[in-house]
This record gives structure tokens, C-alpha cells and sequence, in this order.
């Protein structure tokens, strides 16, 4: 691949990541909405709470769909706000294609998990959603080996990799709050496995030297050719030289000159 034909490979990618309305809209429609749906909790004293996930029985199946919407107090909708609004946005900038997917399956998968392993009680907020996009940002980055994105990789670990503690049952998922470690711990899992079913082929790496072929063979690479098995440089033979030459120079293609006057510097003839 010529020099020119990776860098339109590359501005090809980054074409990828274009800024639009839903980059902003998105993540804005999803949190108002979560905010929403805790007014009218409030408004007309209803208790959502009810219609979150309860393990392994009939009835709790509907938190499944409803649990990522519905918030046990202010606090708790707050602290969920704005990791959503930072991650939604990501999400859609860096992989728009695989947004919706990775929302809607994120929501379900998750949520069946959590119905399976979770504690007998009802688990609802949207911190499983919040894990599922914290996980598949930060393997998706790292499968795709493209700089932008591994890079957004390393920054969402930076910024959330302490939610890794609460994805296991410990005194502060345990205690008076009584965090739902089994919905994070589904989450990541989630996140994990749709940063495997949704390829990237966009930001496939480059292949820029032959070396990283996969049929690269370093046997029959003229350059490694001048290394013995030590790693030390080997002079070419006379007979080597000879034919290095010969391939460069020789030329079976017959030569044809021809002569040219030049009339323009040509003296002129005095009148």
C-alpha cells in the first residue's frame, strides 16, 4: 500500500467521527427523560419501585425494561446523570453505527442477567446501563488497535475505573444502600460480550510494511537475508553484489538515441 493510499485510509476513518445533533441530543433526550419519569414518581405519588427487577420470578421480568428508568431518590438519579451524559455521547460520536444496538441490547441482556444471579430483591437504576457503555468503549477501543479510540479507551478507565469495585459484593454494596453489584457485574459482562458481536471493519488497522502481512515470510525477506542467526550484519558476497547490480541495471529492452539540434542557440547568420 503506497504512502498516499494510507493516508486516505486514514482521513477515510477519521471520517468516522463526525460531530451531529444526536452526539448532543441523544444523551440530553435520554437523561431528561430519566429525570421525567422521576417527577411523575413524585407528582402522583407512584412507587415505580415495584416495577424493577425482581430475581427469578414471573412478575419481576418486567424490570427488565422498566428498571434503568426508574430511580429509588434524587441522589440516586443524580449520580447516574452524569456518567450517561458523558458516555452517551461518546458512544454515538466514536461508534454511531452500533449505538442503538449496544443501548437496547445493553438494556436487555444485562437485565436478564441481573434477573438471574441477583439478590431476592428489586433492583432498578440505570447504572447497569452505565457499566454495559463503560465496558464496551473501553474493549471495543483495544480490539480496534485504532489510536482514537484506544486512547478514548485509556481516558474512560481513568475517569471510571473505580466502578470495578462495585461489581463484586462488599460492605458498601452490602450495607444501608444496599447496591446492586449483581446489575454492575451484569453490566460489564454485557459490555463486554457486544464489544465482540459488533465489529468495527472501519477502523480496521493499517497494513503499512510487509512484515505485517500474515504471509510474511522473514526467510525469503532480502533485508533479513543479511543477518546470520546471531543478529550480526553480513557482508554481501562479490556474486551477491554482482547480482544485485545486474538486477537494477540490466535491461533487455533495446536503447535507441537520437540527436537533436538545438536551433534555438544556433549563431545567426549576419545580414
Amino acid at each position: 500500500m503506497s504512502l498516499i493510499q494510507q493516508n486516505l485510509k486514514l482521513k477515510l476513518m477519521d471520517n468516522h467521527f463526525k460531530f451531529t445533533n444526536a452526539v448532543i441530543g441523544l444523551p440530553l433526550f435520554f437523561v431528561v427523560f430519566l429525570w421525567f419519569v422521576f417527577w411523575l414518581e413524585i407528582r402522583f405519588d407512584y412507587d415505580f419501585v415495584t416495577n424493577g427487577i425482581y430475581p427469578r420470578t414471573f412478575s419481576g421480568l418486567q424490570g427488565v425494561l422498566f428498571s434503568p428508568f426508574i430511580h429509588s431518590d434524587i441522589e440516586h438519579l443524580y449520580n447516574n446523570s452524569i456518567p450517561l451524559l458523558i458516555l452517551l455521547a461518546a458512544l454515538q460520536f466514536f461508534y454511531a453505527k452500533q449505538t442503538a444496538k449496544v443501548i437496547g441490547f445493553g438494556i436487555l441482556i444485562s437485565g436478564i442477567i441481573t434477573w438471574v444471579i441477583g439478590r431476592d430483591n428489586y433492583h432498578i437504576g440505570a447504572s447497569s446501563l452505565i457499566y454495559v457503555l463503560v465496558s464496551f468503549i473501553f474493549f471495543k477501543g483495544l480490539q480496534t488497535q485504532y489510536y482514537r479510540l484506544v486512547a478514548l479507551s485509556l481516558a474512560v478507565i481513568i475517569i471510571y475505573g473505580g466502578l470495578v469495585w462495585y461489581v463484586f459484593p462488599n460492605p458498601e454494596t452490602l450495607g444501608e444502600k444496599s447496591i446492586s453489584w449483581e446489575g454492575h457485574l451484569a453490566g460489564l459482562i454485557t459490555g463486554f460480550v457486544l464489544s465482540l458481536m459488533y465489529k468495527t471493519p472501519e477502523y480496521k488497522k493499517l497494513i503499512k510494511y510487509d512484515w505485517e502481512k500474515p504471509e510474511y515470510n522473514p526467510e525469503e525477506d532480502k533485508f533479513m537475508q543479511r543477518f546470520d542467526a546471531n543478529g550480526n550484519f553480513v557482508n554481501l558476497s562479490p556474486e551477491e553484489k554482482e547480482e544485485v547490480f545486474s538486477s537494477y541495471y540490466a535491461s533487455n529492452l533495446p536503447i535507441e538515441y537520437e540527436i537533436v539540434l538545438d536551433k534555438k542557440n544556433e549563431p545567426k547568420p549576419e545580414s
